[in-house]
């Protein structure tokens, strides 16, 4: 049974898997958005996310937080000053990720993009067209069609 076991191993050791989430998070904060696999994308975004809510608190201790999970002075003093004001009054959900049509050359995984919403911007949710109500019929209007249409079949007989 796999009770507790949240994360995929995305065929690494412990070591590597770290300096991936590092480097796709050094990565999407420098660029903004980064072109990986579907498996890799969905693990960096727990990963970036986490980096973010951090930076959202803006104090020492979350600094050296963040230092610690990306040890990158440069990034993370990007992050602090221009990515977490930009989510300041957001709640969750800093990143997107979008599929894309192009295929690995190599294996053949699935790629897509991983990006940082922009400022102000919210995640649309598609609707499809529902279809118009039936027309309602007012109370006044009910008993005399009711009673006209029982009194034309009365006399037709």
């Amino acid at each position: 049974m796999r009770h507790l076991k949240a994360g995929r191993k995305l065929n690494r050791n412990a070591t590597h898997r770290l300096a991936l989430m590092r480097n796709l998070a050094r990565a999407l904060f420098t660029h903004d958005r980064v072109i990986t696999t579907l498996a890799k994308a969905k693990e960096a975004r727990r990963f970036v996310e986490k980096l973010i809510t951090l930076a959202k608190r803006g104090d020492l201790h979350a600094r050296r937080l963040a230092l610690a999970k990306l040890p990158d002075k440069a990034i993370i003093d990007k992050l602090f000053r221009e990515i977490a004001p930009r989510f300041e009054d957001r709640a969750g959900g800093y990143t997107r990720v979008i599929k894309r049509h192009e295929r690995r050359l190599g294996d053949g995984g699935e790629t897509v993009f991983l990006e940082l919403l922009k400022e102000g911007e919210m995640k649309v949710i598609m609707k499809t067209p529902e279809e118009p109500a039936a027309p309602r019929v007012s109370e006044d209007e009910a008993p005399a069609t009711a009673g006209a249409g029982s009194e034309a079949a009365g006399e037709k007989p």
